[in-house]
């Protein structure tokens, strides 16, 4: 198993590949932004479904969502973030390069687990994806995922905290006070406003 730390991982991440590691839901695979492909190559993933930019704090997120959507997005991101909750809100103009989703939205989420946060103040947002092959059910411990994942990093020390191995609630925002549940994960989400 190839373990590191914050500072090789940004290494790892700056050459181009990505990194396993824990959050407060499921292990995730992450890159730099303008590696994205890697996420898919390394997942088998359809390219048609979109990534999660997750990053250590609100600030570092903010500059990714469209002007109309940064109320509701705020009100939203305090009340749930850092936690299991996926935010899916239109991007900013200047931000679209980042974009994986075909119609100009971004999932943002910050993650309540301490190695996650830590890994993201070194690195800065990375784009994310569930440590799995796509189709399978992925396992929740480092020893199950590297082998899965042989030739990618994992973030130590191991074994990891405890995490919940349930996918994050997604909701999206349609128009200035309106959000939709996309999907009932971790956190069950009882006013959407």
């Amino acid at each position: 198993m190839n373990l590191v730390n914050c500072k090789t991982a940004l290494k790892t991440l700056k050459s181009g590949l990505p990194i396993i590691f824990p959050t407060d839901t499921l292990p995730a695979i992450g890159c730099l932004p303008k590696f994205s492909n890697i996420i898919y190559e390394f997942k088998k993933r359809d390219r048609n479904k979109p990534l999660i930019l997750m990053g250590s704090e609100h600030k570092h997120l903010i500059d990714y969502v469209h002007q109309t959507a940064k109320e509701d997005y705020e009100k939203i991101a305090s009340k749930y973030w850092p936690g299991a909750v996926t935010i899916v809100i239109p991007s900013s103009e200047e931000q679209t390069v980042n974009l994986t989703s075909n119609d100009l939205t971004i999932g943002l989420r910050i993650p309540n687990s301490y190695m996650a946060q830590s890994l993201l103040r070194e690195t800065g947002p990375l784009l994310t994806s569930s440590a799995n092959i796509s189709g399978l059910k992925g396992s929740i411990t480092a020893e199950g995922i590297a082998l899965d994942f042989p030739s990618v990093k994992i973030l130590g020390p191991i074994p990891w905290g405890k995490s919940s191995g349930k996918g994050s609630t997604v909701i999206s925002w349609k128009k200035s006070g309106d959000w939709r549940l996309i999907r009932e994960g971790e956190v069950l989400v009882r006013e959407l406003y």
